[in-house]
């Protein structure tokens, strides 16, 4: 770590006419005139540094700091070091680097105020490595930290895990006597405590005369997880009692979890005493951990009697299923048998709790419970929806008498995890052992046929379906046209939709999204509209599919009528939907609604992160992009591909090759332009998908690496080989270069797989009606118009030095 951070001290982070190479500065003489009075100044600023969490990038609040800046800098107040401090602290607010960094470079900087702002920006931006840059800097220039420096600069720290740095950075607290400082010490705790340095957090916690409840709670947690150490919890709880702060809920549930673990009853007990004593007997979370510590002690009255007497959640339901077996449910004198066993296992899995389930299937094998089919068909279900293959698997092999519902479900759970080829093998064995498939285990297989694209074998098992009478169930009615739709035969699927005698809200739905999904936007608005009439119920489904055909359209009313249903119909507490929304305003060119929805979302996840993110960065607008990134960090939510590959794009948009290239380096933990990129792609801990190497075959475009390109697109071909822009983009690059002979062997293969060229539509609504274009396109009634003013426009760039580029003989061939 020390060798990290001398090696960025070396860097020049400012260029030599900034402020470590000038003396410092100055305060100037006031003016003669001042429309604003340092005073009056202040008191604007000050209502805008109480702005809380994402109010302060509103752009009206970044827009009165810049006013105030701007009546700084004409009244020559810019460097007074209370104002211009001020003034800087609300654009690292507002996430203004570009401006925070101007301003930075006037103030006073023997103060310590300008560089903890910096420090606390670039900690809040994720950039670790440069405040603590810019702490020693601070050193360097000779300004002593004060006790707002060491916070942020020690959360940075927590960034990188840097101890040796922090254990450095605490003697220097020592040195300055702020160890005592309530916002010194507790960030000094919070840091040993997170990093398994018990003995640095206990020392310098027992040392601070103010502790809350929240620097409590992460001494009793530390010690509840660090292995060794846990009987710590109940010592540091009573210490806890005698001083002036009161526990809470967080407090409760650390201790009773250690008793749960130790089977610490009496002290459990007592713990249970004071919970009721202070209100919090009606906590979901305290009442789940004593009901969890209850069983685990084998106090299963207990357990029971506080199970009934409160509001049932499901963590509360788990605490008695886990509670009664591991106890083995022996105070009852009726044993469980597999009827019992198998009607639990959906709830299991709906809770999502694996170790529950894992712990019930122990039991099982445990007490010779008789494993039938029945028993054994949930165990694999479950399995397979834990993603556990291998268990599921395994109890399929150990099953002697297999039936047809051990097989369908063996067939649904590979299909699930998407192993189309198992699913299919399981089916021609059992087809081999001249079992009969019913309705459900054709439904079940449809869907391999649809993930490998396998439309003969589809179309045979839609024959035996219709001979065996089955096409007018619904469900398996949905299967086919669902096969018929990813194979992309959109023709059938609409024929076999039509048959149906009736059709609920899966089938609707299905119909919606494929058609959006295959680039028919218009059909599935027109099948979203009768959903209604036809008697069926809209669901999240189809209204977030409809939303996307609204975004493929740029049909901006349609999507706000849709919008105003989902209000009306209480769909607006929907993730998805909410995601779709932001989705559709973004691709409809209205940023501000798509920022609305965002905002009032109650609750967020990595989709509607990464929807917001995309939706500001293919609008160019990369610096709010950046903002919104670092605010799902903090947040707590993990950037996934989708996410980097969101602001990577954005970062090639705005030609901020060097930011891009940092944040791909922070997926891959690398540097490095399009070679680089290749061998990170190739090193990536996840299969690569066709959006990564799309990405890089952009990128081989605009920089002119044939050899990469021909990689990129290799790539390409095989994970999507009917997507013609691929092919078009490789020809263009070939073009570009002059070999044209690998021009016409790219035409050639397209004409021989039968991939046509998608034209470039352009869309725009005028007065609620959209209107569409394309190349070379005279279909519009006002054509001719529009080619005149086009030529004038043409006519108009070509005089500033506009030169236009000649197609390739692909684009010609195929236009």
């Amino acid at each position: 770590m020390y060798k990290r951070i001398s090696s960025i001290l070396s860097q020049e982070f400012f260029p030599k006419n900034h402020f470590f190479h000038s003396s410092v500065h100055c305060i100037p003489k006031q003016s003669s005139y001042f429309p604003y009075t340092e005073e009056v100044l202040a008191s604007y600023i000050a209502p805008l540094l109480q702005q809380k969490g994402s109010s302060c990038l509103f752009p009206s609040v970044i827009r009165q700091t810049q006013q105030i800046h701007a009546q700084l800098t004409v009244n020559g107040l810019h460097n007074l070091g209370i104002l211009g401090t001020r003034v800087l602290g609300m654009y690292v607010l507002c996430n203004n680097y570009f401006d925070a960094e101007r301003l930075f470079c006037q103030l006073q900087l023997c103060y310590a105020a300008p560089w903890n702002w910096m420090i606390r920006g670039f900690t809040m931006m994720g950039y670790y490595d440069y405040a603590i840059l810019f702490y020693f800097k601070m050193l360097i220039f000779g300004t002593r930290p004060d006790k707002y420096t060491f916070p942020y600069l020690i959360k940075a720290c927590g960034g990188l895990h840097a101890v040796d740095l922090v254990k450095y950075v605490h003697g220097m607290i020592k040195d300055l006597c702020f160890e005592l400082d309530v916002y010194v010490g507790s960030a000094l705790v919070k840091f040993y405590a997170e990093n398994d340095c018990l003995d640095d957090a206990r020392d310098v916690f027992d040392k601070l005369p103010h502790r809350d409840v929240v620097l409590w709670n992460v001494m009793l947690n530390s010690y509840l997880r660090c292995e060794g150490l846990e009987d710590n919890v109940i010592g540091l709880f009573e210490e806890m009692r005698k001083s002036e702060v009161e526990p809470n809920y967080v407090s409760y549930t650390c201790v009773l979890s250690l008793c749960g673990a130790k089977s610490i009853v009496r002290f459990g007990s007592q713990v249970h005493g004071l919970v009721v004593k202070h209100g919090l007997e009606m906590d979901p979370k305290v009442v789940n951990t004593l009901v969890a510590m209850y069983a685990k002690c084998h106090c299963q009255f207990e357990a029971r009697k506080l199970f009934d007497f409160v509001t049932q959640a499901l963590v509360t339901w788990n605490g008695m299923i886990g509670g009664y077996v591991q106890n083995g449910m022996i105070s009852s004198d009726v044993k469980p048998d597999s009827i019992t066993f198998a009607s639990l296992f959906p709830a299991v899995t709906e809770t999502g709790c694996l170790n529950q389930g894992k712990e019930i299937h122990g039991y099982i094998v445990r007490q010779g419970v008789l494993l039938d089919l029945f028993l054994k068909n949930a165990l694999i279900d479950m399995h397979f929806k834990f993603k556990d293959v291998q268990a599921a698997c395994n109890i399929f092999e150990a099953t002697s008498d297999v039936d047809i519902v051990i097989c369908t479900a063996m067939i649904s759970g590979f299909v699930v995890n998407g192993m189309n080829l198992d699913a299919l093998r399981i089916f021609r064995w059992l087809l081999d052992k001249k079992m009969k498939p019913n309705a459900i285990t054709l439904a079940s297989i449809l869907p391999a046929c649809a993930g490998l694209a396998t439309l003969k074998l589809g179309k045979e098992l839609h024959g035996n379906i219709i001979r065996k009478g089955l096409e007018g169930r619904c469900y398996v009615g949905t299967a086919i046209t669902d096969m018929y739709a990813k194979c992309g035969r959109l023709d059938l699927a609409h024929q076999v939709f039509l048959r149906m005698p009736e059709r609920d809200s899966v089938c609707w739905n299905s119909m919606v999204t494929n058609y959006t999904q295959n680039g028919k936007p218009e059909v599935a608005m027109d099948l979203f509209r009768r959903i209604q009439l036809e008697g069926a119920k809209y669901s999240c489904v189809s209204i977030s599919a409809a939303l996307s055909a609204c975004a493929n359209l740029s049909a901006l009313h349609h999507g706000k009528e849709i919008h105003g249903f989902v209000m009306r119909g209480g769909f607006n507490f929907d993730l998805f939907t909410n995601s779709a929304l932001i989705d559709m305003y973004a691709k409809c060119g209205n940023l501000n609604l798509a920022q609305r929805v965002f905002d009032t979302m109650e609750s967020r996840n990595e989709v509607s992160w990464n929807g917001i993110i995309a939706a500001y960065g293919n609008h160019g607008q990369l610096k709010q992009c950046l903002v919104l990134f670092h605010e799902m960090e903090n947040e707590g939510f993990k950037p996934d591909h989708v996410s980097f590959l969101a602001i990577i794009s954005a970062c090639g948009h705005a030609g901020q090759v060097e930011e891009g290239k940092r944040y791909f380096d922070r997926m891959t933990q690398d540097y490095g332009r399009l070679e680089e990129a290749y061998r990170i792609i190739k090193s990536m801990p996840y299969a690569p998908d066709a959006g990564i190497w799309g990405t890089l075959l952009g990128a081989c475009r605009i920089h002119g690496n044939v050899e990469l390109a021909e990689v990129a697109s290799a790539h390409l071909f095989r994970l999507d080989p009917t997507n013609s822009g691929y092919y078009v983009l490789l020809s263009n690059l070939h073009a570009d270069s002059g070999t044209w002979m690998r021009v016409d062997e790219i035409r050639n293969v397209m004409k021989e797989r039968g991939i046509q060229k998608i034209p470039g539509y352009s869309w725009i609504e005028v007065d609620n009606s959209t209107h569409v274009f394309v190349a070379s396109d005279k279909s519009h009634p006002r054509s001719s118009h529009i080619y005149v003013l086009l030529n004038h426009l043409l006519g108009e760039i070509q005089d500033e030095g506009y030169v236009r580029q000649m197609y390739s003989t692909i684009d010609a061939a195929l236009s």
